[in-house]
């Protein structure tokens, strides 16, 4: 079984910068790609951003593309959500998120039914 642990929201300015982290443990990390999601309160669950197993291939949604950057370490079992220029729109429930094993190696999913495991989320709330 597959446990992820997010963790670094919070309340912030428009403009502001936030970091969220996520810390994976129950298989082999290095083996899949890592996908960060969020969701609103009344809307679906969204694709923000994916990493590749070895960080060589990257995804982020249209949204975020410029202000968000993914990056993992896959000697720390983490991946990371660099959030700058932070908007409104963007305040969220923040998940981290590992795909099924049938997305081992070199896939890189986005869609949310391509992911099996999932963290509790963290709170991203930025005021204009």
């Amino acid at each position: 079984q597959v446990q992820l642990v997010e963790s670094g929201g919070g309340l912030v300015q428009a403009g502001d910068s936030l970091r969220l982290s996520c810390a994976a443990s129950g298989r082999t990390f290095s083996t899949y790609a890592m996908g960060w999601f969020r969701q609103a309160p009344g809307n679906e669950r969204e694709s923000v951003a994916a990493i590749s197993w070895n960080g060589g291939r990257t995804y982020y949604a249209a949204s975020v593309k410029g202000r968000f950057t993914i990056s993992r370490d896959n000697a720390k079992n983490t991946v990371t959500l660099q959030m700058n220029s932070l908007k409104p729109e963007d305040t969220a429930l923040y998940f981290c998120a590992a795909p099924s094993p049938y997305y081992a190696g070199d896939y890189l999913p986005t869609w949310t039914n391509a992911y099996n495991y999932w963290g509790q989320g963290t709170q991203v709330t930025v005021s204009s």
